[in-house]
């Protein structure tokens, strides 16, 4: 079955109850499977650990590719492409259990990065809820990478300017909005991001930074016709 067809299916499929902490039974090496238990009661924890997640996401792949759904090697994935959908896939399943935690924020953004393409109102919702459920900025500026990678940069600003507490969040976001603004053939508002700096408690990381975002609108004010 082709990648895009299952992976709709998943994202329209109830969310499942939060259980990160159990691991589906394997025949996997005691040695792996003590080792997946451990990354796993970490996430239980702490949904959002990144090193964590990309361990435990690491291993599911290569189960993935190298065994088939029922746990045996001889139903494995044959070809790369195969493998590569079904590694997709194991991961999607592995960062929907972390979605289910009501402060995880990370598996969001992995979920998002995932369905860009394939269910892009999908992927903006969960971008969105994972903004609003980190305080702290992380998942914004993740967010708003994401976006950028994904060649959306008019996406991005409009992630950016519904969730950017500029006074409370990293000035690294500052940049990532002047950047997409850019992207987007959007100089004024690029300038209006780096303005928007002046309000910023870390005066000090303000410094550092403002001489490249403003090289960086400078120059693309150059080029637009409007100046």
């Amino acid at each position: 079955m082709d990648f895009l067809p299952r992976l709709r299916r998943l994202v329209r499929r109830p969310a499942s109850g939060y259980k990160v902490g159990l691991r589906r039974p394997t025949s996997m090496h005691r040695r792996d499977s003590v080792r997946e238990d451990a990354v796993r009661v970490k996430l239980s924890e702490d949904p959002n650990d990144a090193q964590a997640f990309r361990a435990l996401a690491e291993m599911v792949r290569r189960r993935a590719a190298e065994m088939g759904p029922d746990g045996d090697p001889l139903t494995a994935p044959q070809d790369e492409v195969e493998k590569q959908r079904a590694a997709d896939l194991a991961v999607w399943a592995l960062a929907e259990e972390l979605a289910g935690h009501p402060r995880a924020w990370y598996p969001l953004i992995e979920l998002a990065r995932l369905s860009i393409h394939d269910d892009h109102e999908g992927a903006l919702r969960r971008l969105a809820t994972a903004a609003e459920r980190d305080p702290s900025g992380h998942a914004l500026l993740e967010g708003i990478a994401v976006l950028r990678d994904a060649g959306m940069p008019v996406e991005a600003l409009g992630l950016g300017v519904g969730h950017w507490r500029v006074k409370e969040q990293p000035v690294e976001i500052a940049r990532q909005l002047v950047i997409a603004a850019i992207e987007a053939d959007r100089p004024l508002d690029a300038k209006q991001h780096l303005a928007a700096l002046d309000l910023h408690p870390d005066k000090a990381a303000v410094a550092r930074l403002r001489p490249e975002l403003e090289a960086l609108v400078a120059r693309a004010e150059q080029g637009y016709p409007g100046t």
